[in-house]
């Protein structure tokens, strides 16, 4: 009887996305020449691996001990339990390869603890609270930012951070876990969690709550003006990382993001399919793709 399901990615190479567009386009699978039901056949395979795996009833725990890009997150972002290491680098840089974060990336990204609430006191002494919504998700899925293990448990995209060395032996212990109790099996990681310095990402979180609030056009706008007033490498890198993908791209994800916050996984995984795959049919202006596959 299987009691748990663990996913394991123990170098710095297997937990990435199934190949990419251009690698797909040669082949059988993603022939852009060919008829598009061949690339949406493998596509829904994919999402319905990532659906399988978010809604099992059996507790997930994904040990990442390298990258994890692309669909990769889309199999490990829903686990129950996601373990991280000094090895692990996370980032979905759809963007690059002219696609837009997808997997179900509107669904975790924008589920990160995101609502920060500030209890004050109006002039009739009655509390009110102002909630900001923190924009890391939009920020990772806009410029495909890399996050190392720190960074990553910080946002909230990882529940534990494990010492590579240890990993083996966690694994051990998993599978000695004899109940589908999600606190027996915490108490198993628990008992191999390191504790982190906060320096993180969220540094500089004000900055990006200031410019990723807007639409495309002017969180480039607000990222120039502040690279003008000073010398930020992490603003630079972001306005080169958007202005180098596709700006069709850059709009759907920030659409199906801010829906994202509202829908359940499975609507989140059928949208993805279904701009996909009005991309494989080229319905729309096919600069997603064109650079991709030259």
């Amino acid at each position: 009887m299987v009691l748990l399901i663990i996913i394991l990615c123990a170098d710095f190479s297997n937990f990435k996305e199934f190949g990419s567009v251009r690698e797909r386009s040669h082949g059988q699978t993603f022939d852009f020449k060919g008829h598009w039901s061949f690339g949406a056949s493998f596509y829904k395979k994919q999402l319905t691996l990532d659906y399988l795996l978010a809604t099992s009833t059996k507790p997930l725990v994904s040990l990442i001990n390298g990258i994890v890009m692309g669909g990769g997150t889309g199999l490990s972002m829903n686990s129950m339990f996601r373990v991280v290491t000094e090895n692990t680098v996370l980032a979905i840089p759809k963007g690059q390869i002219r696609l837009f974060p997808d997997v179900g990336a509107s669904y975790f990204l924008s589920r990160l603890p995101g609502f920060v609430g500030k209890v004050i006191n109006s002039y009739n002494f009655i509390k009110f609270t102002i909630v900001f919504i923190i924009k890391f998700g939009e920020y990772l899925g806009l410029t495909g930012t890399q996050l190392d293990g720190n960074e990553i448990i910080a946002c909230g995209l990882a529940t534990h951070f494990v010492l590579s060395k240890d990993l083996f032996l966690l694994e051990n212990a998993l599978s000695e876990v004899a109940s589908l109790d999600a606190s027996t099996i915490s108490r198993v990681i628990n008992g191999f969690s390191r504790s982190l310095k906060k320096d993180s990402a969220f540094r500089r979180l004000e900055m990006i709550n200031k410019c990723f609030s807007r639409t495309v056009e002017e969180i480039l706008s607000m990222l120039e003006n502040e690279a003008a007033n000073g010398d930020n490498k992490w603003i630079i890198q972001a306005i080169s990382s958007m202005k180098s993908t596709s700006p069709i791209g850059l709009k759907i994800f920030l659409k199906l993001f801010g829906e994202g916050r509202t829908k359940e996984l499975k609507d989140c995984l059928i949208q993805d399919y279904t701009i996909v795959c009005n991309m494989f049919r080229r319905s729309f202006n096919l600069d997603l793709i064109e650079v991709s596959i030259d």
